[in-house]
């Protein structure tokens, strides 16, 4: 990556959601940013969006990628072309205000020791995305999260510590992770930490990448006076079964990649373990609701 005047380099990548990518670069380019800036949009889908991107959008840089590459592979297609002093990683199913890039870009020039600003992020129904703010999973708050006592005490700094609801939404804060769909980037911090590891299709790779960023001593903030709209889900939802084998594939990836090696053999078998007989009731929920004939080839 070759660094010269350009502000900032926005990366998009899509799957088969040609109106909220269109909603979603008509909001990147109607920002008040004055600095020069470049949009990518890495394509891993089948449907008519880069036709789209080139008619109504001629300035975006269009790169084909595949249906078989995930989300981190999609970024480091884009990665190694991208100028900007700072990185934008964006999802398709973001809606961003006009002052969202230049406040990010003034924060991140005054605090450089900050390797990843990431924004609040609000669903369509007003309510906080939790994956925004996040701690990094350890055997205990994903068993409090999954068996459901971190929901049900949002309040307890021991029982919810995984997505930080003891903090006020509202407060600036330092934290172990922010969520891959907006990650604004310095340029800098990406090069210590190395780009996103493909082996993660998708999920699992935002946390992996604050993990070495804070490996290589930068710092990851959580800044809610920036509020993204977040239409989650709607990638995810056109296959549910892959992603949902994703989700868990990429907690065994995580765990196994950062922390196995610190931890007994025992533990990292109850662990890969639980795991494991999570997703069976979460993949036979996603079987019965769409019907047998969508059973994945997994």
């Amino acid at each position: 990556m070759n660094s010269d005047s350009m502000g900032l380099s926005i990366i998009v990548v899509t799957h088969n959601v040609l109106a909220l990518l269109r909603n979603c670069l008509k909001s990147i380019y109607a920002s008040d940013f004055a600095h020069e800036y470049e949009v990518f949009v890495v394509d891993n889908g089948t449907d008519d969006s880069l036709a789209m991107v080139a008619a109504e959008f001629p300035s975006a840089k269009c790169i084909v990628g595949s249906p078989h590459i995930g989300f981190a592979a999609g970024n480091n297609l884009a990665l190694p072309q991208a100028r900007g002093r700072y990185l934008l990683l964006l999802n398709p199913d973001t809606e961003i205000p006009p002052t969202a890039l230049s406040q990010l870009f003034s924060v991140m020039e005054t605090h450089r020791q900050w390797g990843i600003v990431g924004p609040k992020l609000l669903r369509s129904d007003g309510s906080l995305d939790l994956a925004c703010r996040r701690s990094f999973p350890t055997p205990w708050n994903a068993l409090m999260r999954a068996c459901g006592l971190a929901k049900r005490f949002p309040q307890s700094r021991i029982l919810a510590s995984y997505n930080l609801t003891y903090i006020d939404p509202e407060e600036c804060h330092p934290l172990d992770s922010v969520v891959g769909a907006f990650m604004f980037i310095r340029r800098e911090a990406l090069a210590a930490a190395g780009p996103l590891d493909d082996t993660f299709f998708m999920y699992g790779e935002d946390l992996d990448l604050c993990y070495r960023m804070k490996q290589a001593g930068w710092q990851v903030w959580y800044w809610p006076k920036v509020a993204v709209r977040h239409l989650k889900g709607e990638s995810s939802r056109q296959r549910p079964a892959r992603m949902t084998f994703e989700f868990f594939r990429s907690m065994h990836l995580f765990y196994s990649k950062h922390q196995a090696s610190r931890n007994p053999a025992v533990l990292n078998f109850l662990v890969v373990s639980a795991i494991w007989i999570f997703f069976v009731p979460a993949i036979l929920r996603v079987w019965t609701q769409r019907g047998s004939q969508d059973a994945p080839r997994l």
